[in-house]
């Protein structure tokens, strides 16, 4: 089953789609305009249930096979856009400045939002499909919030499904992993705390740009000494800021970073060390460190079996060759790692083409993989509920 006829038709009127949001981003929970426009083309393609407000701004659709009562399963899609002023030069470029869609949130709505239209003509499955538009993705744990307002259980959900655009992977191609596929993206700062003094004495001074440096030097041996070479972790200092002018001594420094890991256990042992080695360093100085460390999202793990079935549905649209079903994980993060928790289900990736990479101010979603995508969805949701 190649690309789907009508999935190349609708690539149209995706695009269109996809162009109004891009113009107009909307960030974290505040997507209320960006909900609105899903609710209503929902609306309009006579989806049997809609269900705005979960999760605060989040939407779900519910479309009811042809076939009868069966099981239901979630297609999910992210709506919020980051905090970044575009430089694409597109005619559909951000209206808003200081925000943009980045990361293609644009595109997976109006991907999901083209399936949905779809499946609502056809009907060709028993059961129910639940479409899925979630807020906050970029930092602000929404799929968690959907999660925790019964979303699961109000509808019955068995199983979920999530995809995201990669740029580099060429359009009309797809990837995928059992297992971590996606990293635990942690967030780290201290605040040292030393005595200021003139930076020509520095004897009666404890200085924190020094010990600052060191346990940024020391933060790189976790990776390196303290971690399991197979299991992959990331430390990287984000931020150091301290001193105000050339001839003082800061009494204070900050340092903030970010940990991406694979595993909990390296998890855990990142947030031990990196506390370990500050608070050690600080203290042979004479100074005082104060550290938080904070779990963003777990790591997003695919269930083997669903992983299979997603495998299968994106072989039936564009051939074996054009699927990595071992695809090596990245250490970027992602919060349908929550949804992943509460019910079985499978994270794959899309090619989005030779684009500027995510987050980046010049990146746009590549309209070109909207049929592939939508395609996709309704070949799952087929499959997955069969008559």
């Amino acid at each position: 089953m190649p690309i789907l006829n009508r999935a190349s038709e609708l690539q149209s009127e995706a695009t269109e789609w996809r162009h109004h949001l891009h113009a107009n981003p909307e960030i974290l929970y505040d997507v209320e305009n960006t909900a609105a426009f899903v609710e209503a083309r929902l609306r309009d393609f006579g989806v049997d249930e809609i269900v705005t407000g979960l999760g605060r701004t989040g939407v779900v659709g519910i479309i009811k096979g042809a076939g009868g009562e069966g099981r239901t399963i979630g297609l999910r899609a992210d709506m919020d856009a980051l905090p970044l002023d575009e430089i694409s030069g597109k005619p559909w470029a951000s209206t808003i400045a200081g925000r943009m869609h980045a990361c293609g949130h644009d595109g997976h709505t109006a991907m999901l939002l083209g399936a949905a239209k779809y499946l609502a003509e056809t009907r060709n499955f028993s059961g129910r499909v639940a479409v899925v538009f979630q807020p906050a993705e970029e930092g602000g744990r929404g799929a968690l919030a959907m999660v925790e307002d019964g979303m699961m259980d109000r509808f019955g959900i068995e199983e979920i499904y999530g995809m995201h655009n990669m740029p580099g992977m060429p359009v009309g191609t797809f990837a995928i992993r059992k297992g971590g596929i996606m990293a635990a993206p942690d967030k780290f700062s201290f605040k040292i705390t030393g005595r200021g003094g003139h930076a020509a004495e520095p004897h009666h001074a404890i200085d924190t740009i020094v010990i600052g440096s060191q346990i940024v030097g020391a933060l790189q041996t976790i990776a390196s000494r303290n971690a399991n070479p197979l299991r992959s972790v990331v430390v990287s200092v984000t931020q150091f800021h301290a001193g105000t002018t050339h001839n003082i001594i800061p009494e204070e420094a900050f340092i903030s970073g970010t940990v991406r890991s694979l595993d909990e256990q390296v998890r855990d042992l990142a947030e031990r060390r990196i506390g370990e080695l500050a608070a050690g360093i600080a203290a042979a100085h004479g100074a005082v460190v104060e550290f938080d460390y904070e779990r963003a999202c777990p790591v997003t793990v695919n269930h083997p079996a669903e992983t299979d079935y997603a495998a299968k549905a994106a072989i039936d649209i564009v051939g074996a060759d054009n699927v990595d079903t071992e695809v090596d994980p990245t250490m970027a993060g992602e919060d349908f790692a929550f949804m992943l928790q509460a019910r079985p289900g499978a994270y794959i990736l899309i090619g989005n083409g030779q684009t500027p990479g995510l987050h980046n101010p010049a990146y746009d979603f590549n309209d070109e993989a909207l049929a592939a995508g939508i395609s996709y969805w309704v070949r799952l949701a087929e499959q997955r509920l069969q008559r």
